[in-house]
């Protein structure tokens, strides 16, 4: 059983910083490709970044600037630094593994990232 625990949101004034943090346990390993996707209110899930067990990162355009995943895979923790931080990207931002080759993707239950002043 693959469980993802998010944390490191919380209410940040525009032009800060948070980085956000997922940490898998149960059979989760570093060949896991994992993402980090975010739900804005009203609007659906969407792509932020991935990372796959390698390294390699890959953006959704919209997030190339401001938005660095990365990874540690001694702690099988995988990391969102947001910086310039906008209301618009007030969202929950939920963590995402899944094994290579496999369909089923594991999901975290989101943590809740607030940006106003």
């Amino acid at each position: 059983q693959v469980q993802l625990v998010e944390s490191g949101g919380g209410l940040v004034q525009p032009g800060g910083s948070l980085r956000l943090s997922c940490a898998g346990s149960g059979w989760i390993s570093s060949i896991y490709n994992m993402a980090w996707y975010r739900q804005a209110p009203g609007k659906q899930r969407e792509l932020v970044a991935l990372i796959t067990s390698g390294g390699s990162t890959n953006y959704a355009d919209s997030m190339k600037g401001r938005f660095t995943i990365s990874r540690d895979n001694g702690k099988n923790t995988v990391y969102l630094q947001i910086n310039s931080l906008k209301p618009e990207d007030t969202a929950v931002y939920y963590c995402y593994a899944r094994a290579p080759g496999s369909t089923t993707p594991y999901w975290g239950k989101g943590t809740l990232v607030t940006v106003s002043s």
